[in-house]
């Protein structure tokens, strides 16, 4: 909205200092700054209000140390990192852009679907809460949605030049490009790392690129979003890693849609991908500015509201980047979370059905509550996959070279 009207002063009026809100930077930092403000100072108030409406977090008691004092902590307060990252998007984003509003909607959607998730196990004292089926729906939902149009959509192409940037420009040629829209991807570590869903199906009579395409996106929101839910273990825990990812991806964002550094670090150039910044800042600053009040001891839980929201958004955002196939090692926290809890259940029946009895590869499952059986600290915990989480971001980031 900002952006528009400072345009339009800029334009008209020719008024001092408009003009700095075409640079993306500039609107990347005042969306960092202003979603932490929003979460820092609503943050507290909104806490009040879940506890005076008795919105407490019911603790199923597990053995861990320190586990039951947290029983009554105000829960749902993944609606303070919605806001904080919806507010600064409509404020500094172009709103007529398809990423950001496929952003925008992917927020919305999954944040209402976590919502009634947790509103059930509140105030409907299930603590089932919402039924997987639906939960799943909801991302299933969601990853056709999202899915239909990437691939449809006629602003979401690839833009090929026709020779290099350099040789056009001290030619004195216009810049030669076509777009084309497609559904290549990156394969990371790959030299020439391109690929085309086109491939899976190229055997058959007919083009069925967009069911495969539709499919992976779903798996990619389920597998990102289910990670994220389970992360949330533990105070800051999923918050931190989010925020880690988050500016992993706005850098990726801007050499995406950049097209001097799309060239230069030969990757696809993405029109229009770069306003997506926004959406990342305005993530990075909500996830950072929750730890204000997420972080040991927490004094509220983002619930499913937030962290079902949260992996959401970030698959969204790593699809429109191209960058999906990353997600194992961008994602890396999360995917092992995931896995800690499928290869605990599929050991378990597998030694049942073999033994006699049931067996455990961890001491608990998912991986951060292992090592709380271990002894370790969250607070520890929650620092250490930190550490891991950067550093599986950096090497995503290195993949842009790597090759």
């Amino acid at each position: 909205m900002l952006y528009y009207l400072f345009d339009f002063l800029d334009r008209e009026y020719d008024l001092i200092g408009a003009g700095v809100f075409q640079y993306l930077s500039f609107r990347a930092g005042m969306a960092v700054i202003v979603s932490l403000l929003i979460t820092i100072a609503l943050g507290k108030r909104i806490i009040d209000y879940l506890h005076r409406q008795q919105v407490g977090e019911t603790i199923r008691d597990l053995g861990l140390k320190g586990q039951m004092e947290k029983s009554g902590t105000p829960t749902m307060g993944g609606v303070i990192i919605i806001a904080a990252i919806f507010f600064p998007t409509i404020l500094f984003a172009k709103l007529d852009n398809v990423y950001i509003q496929l952003m925008l909607i992917a927020l919305i959607w999954m944040g209402l679907v976590g919502f009634v998730d947790d509103y059930i196990k509140v105030f409907k004292k299930n603590k089932a809460g919402l039924k997987g089926r639906f939960k799943i729906g909801g991302q299933i939902i969601l990853g056709l949605f999202v899915g239909v149009m990437l691939y449809t959509h006629p602003d979401v192409v690839i833009r090929q030049f026709d020779a290099p940037l350099s040789v056009q420009q001290s030619d004195n040629f216009n810049t030669e490009y076509h777009d084309i829209r497609s559904t290549k991807t990156t394969i990371p570590f790959v030299k020439n790392n391109e690929f085309d869903y086109k491939v899976l199906v190229g055997w058959l009579d007919k083009d069925l690129t967009w069911i495969v395409y539709v499919v992976v996106v779903i798996l990619a929101i389920m597998t990102v979003s289910n990670g994220a839910n389970i992360t949330d273990g533990i105070d800051g825990l999923a918050a931190g890693t989010s925020a880690i990812v988050a500016l992993a991806l706005a850098i990726f964002a801007y050499l995406s849609g950049n097209m001097i550094w799309s060239e230069y670090l030969n990757i696809m150039y993405l029109p229009n991908s770069g306003e997506l910044v926004i959406f990342c800042t305005a993530l990075v600053g909500a996830a950072i500015g929750f730890l204000w009040y997420n972080s040991f001891p927490a004094q509220v839980f983002m619930g499913d509201t937030g962290s079902l929201t949260l992996g959401a958004v970030i698959a969204v955002l790593a699809l429109a980047l191209r960058k999906e196939l990353l997600i194992p090692v961008l994602c890396g926290v999360f995917i092992l979370e995931n896995l800690s809890v499928v290869i605990q259940v599929l050991y378990f029946k597998y030694s049942r059905k073999k033994y006699g009895e049931g067996r455990r590869v961890f001491k608990m499952a998912p991986l951060h509550h292992h090592y709380q059986m271990e002894g370790y600290h969250e607070s520890k915990i929650a620092t250490r996959f930190w550490l891991i989480g950067v550093l599986l971001a950096v090497f995503s980031l290195a993949t842009l070279k790597l090759r």
